[in-house]
């Protein structure tokens, strides 16, 4: 009995070598394993100081392109070529220690800074450049220093920005790779306070941004409006020009990004977009909060690990959420919580105090349909999601307990609801194309109506950019608005439309919602289908 269980034990040790040795090498040319696993960022670690950095170039058929990591070199997991070459492969290398652990007695050195080019650099303090390849060049010294770096990391394209505190991008890129961009942080990480967001002289606009479509790198431009603009037209610059513009002009309190800010298929390292979209709100310190879309997830970071990395930059206020429901897989077999990501609120506050003037919720409304056979297209909110709501609606609702005027809830989605195509429905705007709603009706809508929500509002279908009014006889229940697409690295293409965003103004006195929208191309000063949407607090149509 002992030598046949020490056999069996044998057999099951050897056939799991067998199992993890076929596994790493399928996931080191097919990706086998879940992205969480190859996108842990260990370039992040706090504590320690950078000792060494260097690039490492090799083939992909021979070679796993890692360095010792006996001698503390760790790999930052990017690709410099993106995957873009069969042949090549390339990764930054660096190395670090606690400062406690450097060996002072041998003279062990630490790196105070980073260039990037093909020339050296001119010394500094006495300090001359160490070369590296790849055409880095660092400065070490033994003596340990507040600002020395103690974090690097890879952004990508001519258009990369650096938005995270403490961070600062180097100019020029690596002389090999995809516009590989290297990026540090000096001294220890800095945190950001997350903002409160308060009425100004009874006042707050929010402005709509939806399926801005961005790439890693400059992106190519669909369906140009006018076409006389389409040579030469970069997506991204062009698209980041248009929101500048509007949020310098209109000025919002507050930005929502209802999804498909990332362009998956065209965004390898997703992080480069994401740091895009964010930068125009960091500079101009305005609160922002983002959903996902259908979109935003087919690069390479998964639901989850862009709204971490989301809420972690300045003056967003996005969350992951709750997790809602168990682990299921979608299509491509990648898995998640069956209530997704980016399930959440905000709450607006009155101009002093901490009464909630306005109440923002943003739910997921995931990808592709999980049923393909019985409900083609498109995924719904799920009951757990609803749940969620009823749940969070009911618990928060004393918070405007004191509060003078009617207290007004808002929400924003990225795939519209089924009633979206409600035949013979009022709306207001362009109707351009058949709305891409879900073929399951999970009775979200309704839901909304009985908790009182004024207005919801998505994106997704880029062309439409209409009101539509729901209403059971003379009871007007809810608006569903679209914000229309503003991105050109998406579609357009339907009837002559031009790039657009939506914005929403609330009165408190009046406990009015206004709202109208704001074009790329065009007739640019003009706020388009201005309408009242609520007043009193309550919906009205004013045709």
């Amino acid at each position: 009995m002992a030598r046949r269980i020490v056999r069996t034990i044998i057999q099951v040790v050897c056939l799991s070598i067998v199992l993890a040795a076929a596994v790493f090498f399928l996931d080191l040319r097919y990706r086998v394993l879940p992205p969480r696993l190859h996108h842990f960022l260990p370039e992040h670690h706090a504590g320690t100081v950078v000792t060494d950095i260097t690039f490492l170039s090799c083939t992909n058929f021979f070679s796993e392109c890692i360095m010792d990591t006996k001698e503390g070199w760790t790999r930052i997991n990017k690709d410099v070529y993106l995957g873009e070459t069969w042949i090549s492969q390339g990764f930054i290398h660096i190395k670090r220690k606690k400062e406690e652990e450097l060996d002072k007695a041998a003279g062990e050195k630490l790196v105070v800074d980073i260039r990037v080019g093909r020339l050296e650099p001119p010394a500094e303090d006495g300090i001359k450049w160490e070369s590296r390849p790849g055409g880095i060049w660092i400065r070490r010294q033994t003596k340990i220093v507040d600002d020395a770096v103690t974090a690097v990391d890879v952004l990508f394209g001519a258009d990369a920005v650096e938005v995270r505190p403490g961070w600062v991008m180097r100019e020029g890129s690596l002389t090999s790779g995809e516009n590989a961009r290297i990026t540090i942080r000096k001294g220890p990480p800095l945190e950001f306070k997350k903002p409160v967001l308060r009425l100004k002289d009874h006042k707050f606009k929010i402005i709509q941004i939806s399926d801005l479509h961005l790439s890693t790198g400059v992106g190519a431009c669909r369906d140009a409006e006018p076409p006389s603009t389409a040579a030469g037209c970069e997506a991204d610059p062009r698209t980041l020009d248009f929101i500048t513009r509007i949020l310098d002009e209109e000025k919002p309190d507050f930005a929502v990004l209802s999804g498909d800010q990332v362009n998956g298929d065209t965004a390898p390292d997703a992080q480069s977009a994401i740091f895009k979209f964010a930068e125009p709100f960091v500079k101009r310190k305005i609160p922002y909060a983002t959903i996902l879309g259908n979109h935003d997830d087919e690069g390479n970071l998964n639901r989850e690990q862009i709204m971490k990395l989301t809420s972690t930059l300045p003056y967003s206020l996005s969350e992951v959420g709750p997790e809602l429901g168990g682990i299921v897989k979608d299509r491509q077999g990648r898995e998640g919580r069956e209530g997704g990501v980016g399930n959440y609120y905000v709450e607006v506050k009155t101009q002093k105090g901490d009464h909630s003037a306005l109440t923002i919720y943003f739910l997921d409304t995931h990808s592709y349909s999980p049923d393909e056979k019985n409900h083609r297209g498109y995924d719904w909110v799920k009951d757990t999601q609803i749940e969620w709501f009823k749940k969070t609606h009911a618990s928060i609702k004393d918070h405007s307990n004191g509060y003078s005027f009617v207290h007004l809830d808002m929400a924003f989605i990225h795939i519209p609801l089924p009633e979206y195509r409600t035949a013979g429905a009022p709306y207001v705007g362009e109707y351009r194309e058949p709305p891409t709603a879900p073929g399951f009706n999970s009775g979200f809508k309704d839901v909304l109506v009985n908790a009182g929500v004024s207005v919801v509002s998505a994106g997704h279908d880029h062309a439409n950019e209409y009101c539509m009014l729901d209403k059971k006889g003379e009871q007007l229940n809810l608006w569903m608005c679209y914000a229309g697409g503003s991105g050109f690295g998406g579609y357009g293409g339907w009837g002559g439309y031009h790039r657009r965003v939506r914005l929403f103004e609330i009165d408190s006195p009046a406990d009015r919602i206004t709202t109208w929208k704001r074009v790329e191309y065009g007739d640019t000063e003009k706020r388009i289908d201005e309408q009242i949407i609520v007043e009193g607090g309550k919906v009205v149509h004013n045709p």
